[in-house]
């Protein structure tokens, strides 16, 4: 039976004639008794019957009205259980992010959505040299972390949702005994001819050994590339080159490693929530951006930095 249908009838056991219900309604009475027939032919019983000049519910009527009220109330309950569930954070909320990242940020936001039992937070991490954009898993994930400088622009074409975390400078990591271990900051001409252990080709680390040779005029020496920071920095506390690496999760001190700021040159990655913008409304994705912007916030700090 069609609850609207349903209502009318309520109205009418309520108010008491079809003037009336059509004059809360807004409809003319004839559209009211039209509706009233439908709705006993959906029934299968005599709904109404004559009463003076009007109408009056039958025992199948008020029977029907009183289920109809009962229809009514449910539907309240649902309609309140729902907007409930929009504006308050619950249910499932899917991150993933490039390894460092994780090992910065997820510790910290694990233990802020303590705060909000209601929703699980369900994290990956993903191999990001399989991907020529972090933002390609937008689809298959509500969050996605990423760092991917020169498909940033994209995102925004993409009608992305697009949340900045943090900026992380990138320093030059050297062997401890390393000549240019002296300096409490390295520029581009102090490590111009040194051998270098990269990182594949397009990461944010590489664009930083590109503006070296802008600024330098000459060309870098790379020894080997490797996507695992913690393998570079074994390689390079061993002493076969130096590299770029991130300041924030980079282990140094008693592992014959150390780094130091690189200046003169841009030298930082940008990190990111990306994600679909109707994601963005619900309540718990919007919790656990707030949770990671805090988190970040508070690693940035840590290490002095924004």
């Amino acid at each position: 039976m069609d609850v609207k249908r349903l209502a009318i009838l309520r109205e009418l056991a309520e108010r008491g004639s079809v003037a009336a219900v059509a004059e809360e309604m807004h409809v003319t009475p004839s559209a009211v008794s039209q509706q009233l027939k439908l709705l006993e032919r959906e029934a299968g019983f005599q709904l109404t019957e004559p009463r003076g000049r009007g109408i009056a519910l039958t025992a199948a009527g008020r029977a029907l009205a009183r289920t109809a009220t009962e229809i009514a109330v449910a539907i309240e309950q649902a309609e309140a259980k729902w907007r409930d569930y929009m504006t308050r954070p619950a249910g499932d909320v899917s991150l993933t992010t490039f390894p460092t990242g994780g090992e910065m940020l997820l510790p910290g936001l694990l233990r802020r959505m303590e705060e909000e039992p209601s929703v699980r937070l369900v994290c990956h991490d993903v191999d990001p040299t399989h991907l020529e954009d972090m933002a390609d898993l937008v689809p298959d994930y509500d969050v996605v972390v990423a760092d991917t400088p020169s498909a940033r622009e994209t995102w925004h074409d993409r009608d992305l949702q697009v949340v900045p975390l943090m900026s992380e400078p990138l320093d030059v990591a050297l062997p401890e005994d390393h000549r240019l271990a002296r300096h409490q900051t390295l520029s581009p001409k102090d490590v111009a001819g040194e051998t270098w252990i990269g990182v594949p080709k397009g990461y944010p680390f590489d664009d930083v050994l590109t503006r070296i040779v802008a600024v330098t005029g000459e060309p870098v020496r790379i020894a080997q590339r490797f996507s695992d920071n913690g393998i570079v920095e074994a390689v390079v506390a061993a002493g076969h080159g130096i590299a770029i690496l991130p300041r924030f999760t980079t282990r140094e001190h008693g592992n014959g490693l150390v780094t130091r700021p690189l200046v003169g040159i841009r030298a930082k990655r940008e990190i990111a929530a990306v994600l679909r913008p109707d994601r963005f409304e619900r309540p718990s994705v919007r919790f656990v951006i707030e949770a990671l912007r805090a988190e970040a916030r508070a690693v940035a700090a840590t290490h002095g930095a924004t």
